[in-house]
């Protein structure tokens, strides 16, 4: 990984920010101190702190019994749930690196993180927690383990492990032969804690390292931001995996300062608003298509929601009129929040004014933040004026893991991150969001890399080209489109723009069956892709335009593609 210069983490420790602790340390005191507190609530099931704390040495234990060493990585695809936190702490105890994929990934994510990460655990759930979806996540981990030969140990939470082992047992292991005072040394605080997923720009996701020291802080300075105490309910509806959910100042932001994190899982109202009325939450977080749909469903639902005094949202742009709606709705504080996995977090503040709060992403987290807004030759763009967002400060990464060629247009020579986001700065230093240079689709906060997706489509034997761009959404924000040249056409029913799905708007009909059997959902979950980088829309062209030099336009399709969606609306 890339390491801060000296210079610069010195002045982080004088100023305050790294205090020379380890992420998880607060645990055991927490255990000492209010051991008999809930930290965890989860189907009915409670975990208080001294049990988290008595359950992660047990597992931490157990994960030695199996040859698991400091600096090891550990892949996580757990749903939300007391195991994710009892793995987790169990994993910072002895200074394994947990490398937190989210639920929905597939075989194409989680081969990708086992082996680009060079892997030696890999655990996945028993079964899955939307019956909906009834994945088989036991034999996607069988399929990752034939493709990553480094990977040593399959571990199966909550239910029947196949041939796998149960994470269970290797509690077990571990309660029955604890590990003694000072069997692990303390990990450096400037080594990696976690490895988080970014949100992919080109190809395969990017790991981003976060270490003990500038994630402690994340969490800390974000859950002292947001008033959090011994008093605070967090509803963790969002995947915990997600960095916005677990530290912004989410589930660890909840524990490090004493609440209780309830754990759903699910994000839809008809399952938050009870839990929410059940145990008088007060804070949470979604993303923008889910405040929204909370917000009618409020309208109607009889949960009584008066105990939530804060609702975050982030994960992409909340519209002005949606906030407002938001906000008069749900009765509560509204947060926008503009961050991301790499680091810098923006935030409005409990007590800014409504509009404020309306029509802008925030103000820095860190008064040691420093920001750049450039135009596109890295010039600083006239105060006010729209430009990329560079960034760089005591929380945000200076590379990608294992990364090194993308590391060097990623960060410039002076190690300030180019988050490809495009923004503007008020004269009371508020970030407003304006848009993005990174070829990304932003479907309701799930992040869909063009560059990935285009690559699943051109493998397709009937594929010859293949180019995605976003399409405005009222509801998720964007959705994938994706325009497609095939390699022979003719015309009839039942084309591929029907195999591919019929429920898909803006299909343009093409070559009978050339998608083959199933069409073409049944080739992309064959090359195991997450559902939701799916193609919401798709259209059959006999070509794709071009620059003047030559270059693949996606302007013209990006206009194209919302000149369609006008006309279906």
């Amino acid at each position: 990984m890339v390491r801060w210069p000296d210079a610069e983490a010195e002045r982080y420790r004088e100023a305050g920010y790294w205090q020379g602790r380890t992420l998880g340390d607060f645990l055991a005191g927490h255990a000492r101190t209010i051991g008999t507190a809930t930290a965890l609530v989860a189907d009915g099931e409670r975990v208080s702190y001294a049990e988290l704390d008595r359950r992660a040495g047990h597992l931490a234990a157990g994960l030695a019994a199996l040859g698991i060493a400091p600096g090891d990585r550990i892949v996580v695809q757990l749903p939300n749930g007391p195991e994710f936190f009892v793995l987790l702490f169990a994993a910072l105890r002895i200074g394994a690196v947990p490398v937190l994929g989210l639920p929905a990934y597939r075989r194409s994510e989680a081969v990708h993180l086992c082996d680009h990460s060079g892997a030696v655990a890999y655990v996945v759930p028993a079964v899955d927690p939307d019956p909906a979806s009834d994945f088989d996540y036991p034999a996607l981990a069988e399929e990752v383990r034939e493709q990553v030969p480094g990977l040593r140990h399959v571990l199966v939470a909550g239910g029947d492990p196949g041939p796998h082992t149960a994470l269970a047992d290797v509690e077990g292991a571990g309660r029955r032969s604890p590990l003694p005072p000072g069997a692990f040394a303390v990990p450096d605080p400037l080594d990696p804690a976690v490895l988080l997923v970014s949100g992919g720009t080109t190809g395969l996701p990017k790991l981003i390292p976060r270490t003990h020291e500038d994630y402690a802080y994340n969490v800390r300075a974000s859950a002292e931001l947001c008033g959090l105490g011994p008093g605070t309910v967090y509803l963790a509806a969002l995947p915990v995996a997600h960095n916005f959910a677990l530290a912004c100042p989410g589930a660890l932001g909840t524990l490090l300062a004493g609440g209780t994190v309830v754990l759903s899982a699910s994000p839809d109202p008809e399952t938050v608003f009870p839990l929410i009325e059940r145990h008088r939450v007060t804070v949470t977080a979604v993303v923008p298509p889910l405040a929204a749909l909370w917000s009618q469903a409020a309208e109607w639902s009889p949960e009584d929601l008066g105990s939530l005094a804060l609702l975050q949202v982030g994960g992409a742009r909340l519209g002005p009129e949606t906030a407002r709606r938001v906000r008069a709705t749900l009765g509560c504080e509204l947060q926008q929040v503009f961050g991301m996995a790499e680091g810098l977090l923006c935030m409005t503040r409990p007590g800014d004014d409504a509009e404020r709060v309306a029509t802008t992403q925030g103000r820095p987290l860190s008064p040691d933040d420093e920001i750049r807004v450039v135009d596109a030759d890295d010039r600083d763009a006239p105060a006010g004026e729209i430009g990329e967002l560079l960034t760089r400060g005591p929380y945000t990464l200076r590379g990608y893991y294992r990364a090194e060629e993308y590391n060097r247009t990623a960060f410039t020579a002076d190690g300030f991150y180019r988050t490809g986001d495009l923004v503007r700065v008020l004269p009371g230093g508020d970030v407003v969001v304006e848009g993005r240079r990174k070829d990304l689709v932003n479907r309701g906060g799930d992040k869909v890399s063009s560059d990935e997706l285009e690559g699943h489509l051109r493998a397709h034997p009937a594929v010859l080209d293949a180019a995605v761009v976003p399409v405005p959404d009222d509801y998720l924000g964007e959705r994938t489109c994706a325009w497609i040249v095939l390699r022979e056409r003719s015309t009839g029913p039942g084309g591929p723009a029907a195999a591919a799905g019929a429920s898909r708007a803006g299909e343009l009909p093409s070559a009978a069956d050339a998608f083959g059997p199933g069409g073409l959902d049944a080739f992309l979950d064959g090359r195991g892709l997450a559902p939701y980088k799916k193609p919401d829309l798709i259209h059959v062209v006999d070509s794709l335009p071009l620059t003047a030099v030559g270059k693949l336009d996606k302007r013209v399709l990006t206009r194209r593609a919302a000149e369609a969606a006008s006309r279906r609306s």
